[in-house]
């Protein structure tokens, strides 16, 4: 089967290749899926799983990719849940990734569902940033209606699925980004944009819940904004800065059917849309994951035709 590889973590996306490599064999409770689309989270190369296994063994040449939508091709022992020729979506586990290529086994327990009438490539762009906010939200934030929300980076991937799935509950959400950035925080369903370079994040005031995905100063400066009570929310590593009357919770997301089920229902009527700012084949991966000009949305990878 045709894969993208990495073998040198120094030399990032620029170390991909487009190679031949063995089809996967289903494990215990794993399925085989002939992957129709996947995603590749931008910093996915530099994590710890991306190059070793659970015991801190080599495993490269490595395929990465978490995201993925396609058909299950091949059952192993013991899997239930899901058939043969079924639609699904969801996610690999991050020591096994696997989803830049033509087949990728995966526990079946990490997919979903896909109706037929989402296509491949949104179900691969919405599992991994859907999840994200989802958990960070209402597992982590504690997200009551009539909160106040501080969306970093609403423009991007997760950062506009926080701005959504905060609005359609009840929130009161205010975007961050860059200037260009603010139009489409808007449309996402922001009530107020904060543009990171120019304008003061302090005047925002005190929030209930901030989602942060940026981290470094960003982050410090945000949990200053944190009410008593409030949560703040990050993906971007530990935070050395905590509120003073309030939670500091940095997470992982974890798969989840019932909740990638949510997300996609969401999808198909239209409370939820997705952000894909760029599709390419797998021929044309290793040039998509490496242009030179600002990301705008996800880049997926339409594997099939």
């Amino acid at each position: 089967m045709k894969a993208i590889v990495v073998t040198d973590q120094a030399a990032g996306t620029a170390g991909m290749k487009l190679v031949e490599r063995p089809k996967p064999q289903a494990a215990i409770n794993d399925v085989v899926v002939q992957v129709h689309a996947s995603g590749f989270t931008w910093d996915e190369l530099t994590w710890p799983s991306t190059w070793t296994d659970r015991l801190g063994r080599d495993r490269t040449p490595v395929i990465p990719g978490q995201e993925l939508a396609g058909v299950v091709n091949a059952l192993g022992y013991g899997t239930t849940g899901l058939s043969v020729g079924q639609r699904v979506f969801g996610l690999s586990d991050s020591y096994r990734g696997g989803t830049l290529a033509e087949y990728v086994a995966v526990e079946a327990r990490n997919l979903a569902p896909l109706p037929g009438d989402v296509d491949f490539a949104v179900g691969a762009s919405v599992a991994m940033p859907g999840l994200t906010a989802w958990q960070g939200l209402f597992e982590h934030g504690r997200l009551q209606a009539g909160h106040s929300v501080l969306a970093h980076g609403a423009a991007g991937a997760v950062g506009s699925m926080v701005t959504q799935l905060a609005r359609e509950f009840g929130a009161y959400v205010i975007g961050t980004g860059r200037a260009a950035d603010r139009q489409k925080a808007l449309d996402f369903g922001a009530r107020e944009f904060v543009d990171l370079e120019n304008d003061v994040l302090e005047d925002v005031g005190a929030v209930d819940l901030v989602f942060d995905v940026i981290g470094g100063d960003i982050g410090k400066r945000s949990a200053r904004l944190i009410r008593a009570g409030g949560t703040l929310v990050t993906i971007a590593g530990p935070t050395e800065a905590r509120p003073a009357g309030g939670l500091a919770i940095d997470f992982v997301l974890v798969s989840d059917r019932a909740q990638l089920s949510q997300i996609i229902q969401r999808v198909r009527d239209g409370r939820l849309r997705t952000n894909i700012g760029n599709i390419a084949t797998l021929d044309n991966a290793v040039a998509a994951f490496n242009r030179t000009e600002r990301r705008k949305g996800k880049t997926i990878i339409r594997v099939r035709p």
